[in-house]
């Protein structure tokens, strides 16, 4: 199919008002980096995720699912076919003896989540809270900041296959690890998830939360455009401690820089393309094997046409 033959077809089965085509993803990242998605579409319902799904299949169109675009870098040439972002966002909250559930749509924002947590006094998702993303992309990378993961407090997922099948799995089932699931390599879309957090103090949850606030503002470059963490923390090493010893905080190549508040974080400090950000990372990988003999791992997820 050709793309107006696909834009044809797509108004049929979702609200025409949802399709944007040649949709630059540096407007949807938090990167601010990404050439042109073919088709991007916002999905608000499980019956247009099916509509989609069973349209790319039959026609062989590639997909692409994104939640917040935190934690992403899309190649300047962008993104073949079609990229959905989930906006479900409902939150419930049961209380379950001295435990209490929490179900959570797969694109609620996790602050927005933390904002809801804390005028129900429940506790146990305060070091979460300030995480830039969904709570599906949180979960399916397994998130985590100051000593707490989504491992901890996720009870269960619900998610939907490519074949449009819906299937449950346990915390246990999850295979959670350090910045990983099994959702990561495998073809599940995260619909729900389901918390089990208990009642606290609501000044006690809110000193908290501002705590971690403080935190991530005095050592995390929030100022400017980045996907978070650009590398993964070793098994026997702090990464941002390798990359501060050989010399790197402040470098830069092109428009990409080494934050100089905290050496794991590339920012977009001007302009900056995906090539820019994958010379960066080849460059610093470079640097810290040369001197350690230590490699070092992305934590972003590269997405996009080469």
């Amino acid at each position: 199919m050709n793309n107006n033959e696909i834009l044809k077809s797509l108004e049929d089965i979702i609200p025409k008002e949802k399709i944007k085509q040649n949709e630059l993803m540096k407007e949807h990242t938090s990167f601010k980096i990404g050439g042109p998605a073919d088709f991007f579409i916002k999905i608000s319902s499980l019956e247009e995720l099916k509509n989609v799904i069973e349209f790319c299949k039959k026609n062989k169109i590639p997909l692409t699912l994104i939640g917040n675009g935190s934690n992403i870098l899309v190649l300047d040439k962008g993104i073949k076919g079609i990229v959905i972002k989930l906006e479900q966002d409902e939150i419930q909250v049961k209380a379950l003896n001295d435990k209490i559930e929490i179900i959570v749509d797969s694109g609620v924002k996790l602050g927005v989540l933390g904002q809801k947590l804390l005028k129900e006094e429940i506790t146990g998702f305060e070091e979460l809270s300030g995480i830039p993303g969904t709570i599906g992309g949180a979960v399916a990378m397994n998130a985590g900041a100051y000593g707490k993961e989504f491992k901890d407090i996720v009870s269960d997922i619900t998610t939907m296959d490519y074949n449009g099948n819906i299937q449950i799995f346990t915390n246990e089932q999850a295979n959670f690890s350090y910045r990983h699931s099994k959702f990561l390599n495998e073809n599940y879309i995260i619909l729900k998830v389901k918390l089990l957090l208990k009642k606290g103090n609501k000044e006690q949850i809110k000193q908290k939360m501002q705590e971690c606030i403080n935190n991530r503002k005095e050592k995390q470059p929030i100022e400017y455009p980045s996907a978070g963490s650009t590398f993964k923390r070793g098994t026997d090493f702090i990464t941002a401690k390798l990359i501060d010893d050989v010399g790197l905080k402040g470098y830069s190549i092109g428009g990409a820089q080494i934050s100089e508040k905290h050496a794991g974080f590339i920012i977009n400090n001007r302009n900056a393309t995906a090539e820019d950000v994958l010379n960066l990372v080849e460059y610093t990988k470079n640097k810290v094997y040369e001197k350690f003999k230590k490699n070092i791992e992305l934590e972003i997820k590269v997405l996009g046409e080469k």
